[in-house]
Formats: C-alpha cells, sequence, structure tokens
C-alpha cells in the first residue's frame, strides 16, 4: 500500500489497517515455522506496511501538537 492511499484515510481506518496487519504477520511468522509459507517476501512487505502506517500516524499526532487540529488531506 502506498503512503498517498494511506495518508487518505481517518484515525480509525488507519488503526484497523495497523491491526490487521499486526494479525497478518503473526499468521505468517507461524506459517513461516510449520513450513507453510509460500510467498517468502510478504512478510517484508507487511513490515513495511507497518512502518508506513505509524509514520503516518506519527505525523498526524506532532501536525496535532503544534497545530492543534488534524492536518487536512
Amino acid at each position: 500500500m502506498k503512503a498517498q492511499e494511506l495518508r487518505s484515510f481517518d484515525q480509525e481506518k488507519l488503526d484497523s489497517l495497523l491491526q490487521d496487519c499486526y494479525k497478518e504477520l503473526f499468521n505468517l511468522r507461524f506459517q513461516k515455522e510449520t513450513g507453510r509459507l509460500t510467498n517468502v517476501s510478504r512478510p517484508r512487505q507487511v513490515r513495511r506496511d507497518i512502518a508506513r502506517i505509524k509514520t503516518i500516524l506519527r505525523e498526524r499526532e506532532l501536525a496535532e501538537e503544534v497545530t492543534g487540529e488534524l492536518p487536512s488531506g
């Protein structure tokens, strides 16, 4: 998922996506340990998605501290 797409989502949607990514990453780790992981690049993609989401959440948090309101966009 691209960062530009993520920026268009609201806070609740980003929180939901973050939780889904953590669940998927857990399942992928479990598949790896049991030898059932077919797409070995997927854990890396999910970790990067988590990082993107957390970065956007942090940007919004900092913008809110500075301006006192959420940025539009």
